[in-house]
């Protein structure tokens, strides 16, 4: 009875854990789901402040502002007669070296349309020309690809630039959407990839300044997901950018329009050259009173105003005398440029993750509140959510926004439904029994112990499984050279890092030795596809090193690399050693020949070779390369080896030639034609340290003729 109500009351804490959860990722609560962005963005602001020079951004701002509002010529003037000036400055940008210019506000009419009557005529016979200058501007712009005007798109009247610059920049080649995506609580935090112009899809303003000023074309796939110069762009939403905006208002350089002006009407062309080189330079209003929106940098705006160094002293700066929870729309533009030039876009978790998120915390609330009393409970949940906060803080300053508000909402909730409940403190052995063989046992074994109730004992099991062995190479000219806190410290990193790909895969870590890492796929846990899993765990292994090669400062003055050997058998594992003393563990000839395998990459001057066993086992999704047939120390019998070359997928055409060529020698090399096999692998062998060993056997073969009992399998003698 005792163990029936056990598993009841445990079932019934999992319950109220999933259901909290479930009801806090519900459609219901859609509305505060965006909160949780705005909150990271200002504690990310209180916590870590300014994260970069604002110089280093790649967009500045050329804001009609409440300064050029009040300065002369412009004063009381509508903006459609600010064209000219509007031109001088968008050319002085660009001669300055500005990559590209936008423009996010539209001037759909222009002075020269004027159909008022004036004199014996209208108003605009009588200006026409005024636009001239800024027309000549546009069109010298979009010319060179450096200038793109914005519109709004809206049913059936867009808002869209004069006739007469459509001409000028060459219609919507030069032309982009200025729409946003506003959540359903009313707060903008993302942005638009694209849009569907006249039955054709049509990069978004940012996208389009941002391509243009890394020189790289948009490509989006058949959902709408964009990659730009190589970086795939996260977003929840389908089509749009999770934007990710910094605190105050001193991230994106700003310039007065009425200041460009008066520098750009006496020449200083080196302020310009100064501020605009290599920037992409966007034109838009910031006033108090137009185009601004509520996003998620509310919780963490600024004053805003120009507070870059001025050029003259003709006009005197107006900024605002406090901060507004809204940020005007050109810097939404500037903000997404930057994030996708930076490539440092929000990357949100999609509901599954959110699910599994809030499940966790809740649960983790609901056993609080079953093991200890309300007082304490209450305290243990605190901590969990100051922690989980902070994680979340810390994860996005790194541009990943973990949930907190769903998770806040879950385990409040079942902290409250679980109050109630008390749980007398039970299954002590069962914790004692983690925490001792937690350091010993991998994490597979204990969860079967732990859950048939058995301590651990010798005996073991058959099973189809795939042996990943590895090694360093030239580890022991290595440890000559360095101090024993300088090794272990280099040792343990790199053990950690391909133990970690190791287990990502599914693989088990059965031992070090030494520089060594013996690691097994399919047992303990079943894996039917043991073979690829060992297979991309090796090239995964392969990409890890080199990043930490290349970033880490202990792996600055030891360039490591590593050796890989991988096979497929059957193996005995389970629990080996002493009664007293034991390891899971695996024993087989599997083993031994993966171990060989590992060594023969030292002949051939390859980084990973499998047996035929692993080739069939993995499949079609990797580039094998057979290389030769071999006898192993201590076998008897041949067997055919293959290199991992990369995923199917991922292989270059350069990388095809090499192995065509080497098919082709290895085929004429075992027909005993070895003036033709050497031609073949001559071919590559100036790049390929096997084409290049059998190219020079083939040559000696060719002038010294073997005897006619000559056997094409390689006896390796080394292990």
């Amino acid at each position: 009875m005792r163990v029936r109500r056990s598993t009841r009351d445990r079932l019934a804490i999992a319950a109220i854990a999933l259901v909290c959860a479930a009801a806090s990722v519900s459609p219901a609560a859609r509305p505060i789901r965006g909160l949780s962005i705005d909150i990271l963005t200002a504690l990310r602001w209180e916590v870590f402040g300014r994260r970069q020079d604002p110089a280093a951004s790649a967009a500045v701002v050329v804001a009609m502002d409440e300064e050029s509002l009040r300065t002369a010529p412009f004063k009381d003037a509508p903006m459609l007669t600010w064209t000219g000036e509007i031109g001088r400055v968008l050319s002085a940008t660009l001669e300055g070296g500005a990559k590209v210019a936008g423009f996010d506000m539209v001037i759909p009419k222009s002075m020269e349309q004027s159909e008022i009557p004036f004199g014996e005529g209208t108003l605009g016979e009588k200006v026409r020309g005024f636009d001239r200058d800024f027309l000549r501007a546009l069109a010298g712009a979009a010319a060179n690809g450096k200038v793109v005007l914005g519109e709004v798109l809206g049913g059936n009247q867009p808002v869209r630039p004069s006739p007469g610059q459509r001409v000028a920049v060459r219609q919507q080649l030069n032309i982009r959407p200025l729409n946003v995506h506003i959540d359903s609580d009313d707060v903008l935090r993302r942005l638009p990839l694209s849009f569907t112009v006249n039955g054709t899809r049509a990069p978004s303003m940012a996208v389009e300044l941002a391509s243009r000023a890394l020189g790289a074309a948009p490509e989006f796939d058949e959902r709408g997901r964009l990659t730009l110069a190589g970086y795939r762009v996260p977003g929840r939403v389908p089509n749009t950018m999770t934007l990710n905006f910094e605190g105050g208002a001193d991230d994106i350089p700003t310039f007065s329009f009425a200041d460009l002006r008066a520098c750009a009407v006496k020449n200083d062309k080196e302020y310009f050259r100064r501020w605009f080189g290599g920037k992409v330079v966007i034109f838009g209003s910031v006033l108090d009173i137009e185009d601004r929106q509520q996003t998620s940098k509310r919780f963490a705006t600024g004053i805003e105003g120009a507070r870059t160094p001025r050029c003259t002293t003709e006009s005197t700066p107006v900024t605002a005398g406090f901060k507004k929870s809204t940020i005007a729309g050109v810097y939404i533009h500037a903000t997404a440029v930057n994030n996708l030039i930076a490539r440092n876009g929000v990357v949100e978790p999609g509901p599954l993750p959110r699910l599994l998120i809030a499940t966790l915390i809740a649960a983790l609330a609901a056993a609080a509140a079953w093991l200890f009393r309300p007082v304490i409970a209450f305290a243990a949940w605190t901590g969990m959510i100051v922690l989980g906060v902070a994680g979340a803080t810390v994860a996005f300053n790194h541009a990943l926004a973990l949930p907190i508000v769903e998770p806040f909402l879950a385990s409040l909730t079942a902290l409250a439904a679980t109050i109630g409940f008390r749980f007398v403190v039970a299954d002590k052995d069962r914790r004692l029994l983690q925490k001792s063989f937690a350091l010993y046992l991998a994490p597979h074994v204990i969860n079967r112990m732990l859950s048939s109730s058995k301590l651990p004992e010798l005996g073991g099991e058959t099973r189809n499984v795939t042996v990943f062995f590895s090694d360093i190479e030239g580890f022991s000219l290595i440890a000559e050279k360095m101090s024993p806190d300088s090794l272990m410290e280099l040792m343990n990193e790199y053990l950690s890092a391909m133990t970690d790909v190791i287990e990502r895969h599914g693989g088990y870590v059965d031992k070090y030795i030494g520089d060594s890492i013996v690691a097994v796929f399919g047992a303990p846990a079943d894996d039917p596809d043991h073979a690829a899993n060992a297979a991309r765990a090796a090239l995964d292994c392969c990409t890890q090193l080199a990043e930490l090669n290349a970033s880490s400062a202990v792996f600055r003055d030891y360039k490591l690399a590593q050796r890989i050997g991988i096979n497929s058998g059957e193996a005995l594992v389970g629990n080996f050693g002493s009664r007293r003393r034991f390891n899971y563990s695996v024993m087989s000839d599997a083993v031994n020949l993966a171990s060989r395998l590992e060594g023969a990459n030292k002949f051939y001057g390859t980084t990973v070779i499998a047996s035929e066993t692993t080739v069939a086992l993995a499949g079609q999704a990797f580039a094998w390369r057979e290389l030769d047939a071999i006898r192993v120390k201590g076998r008897t019998q041949a067997l055919k080896i293959y290199q991992l070359l990369a995923l199917s997928a991922g292989l270059t055409p350069s990388q095809q030639t090499v192995i065509a060529n080497y098919a082709d020698g290895l085929a004429h090399w075992r027909a005993r034609e070895f003036a033709r096999a050497a031609e073949c692998f001559g071919r590559s062998a100036d790049i390929d340290r096997p084409a290049s060993l059998f190219a020079a056997r083939a040559r000696e073969l060719a002038q010294n003729p073997p005897s006619e009992d000559w056997d094409p399998i390689r006896t390796l003698q080394e292990k």
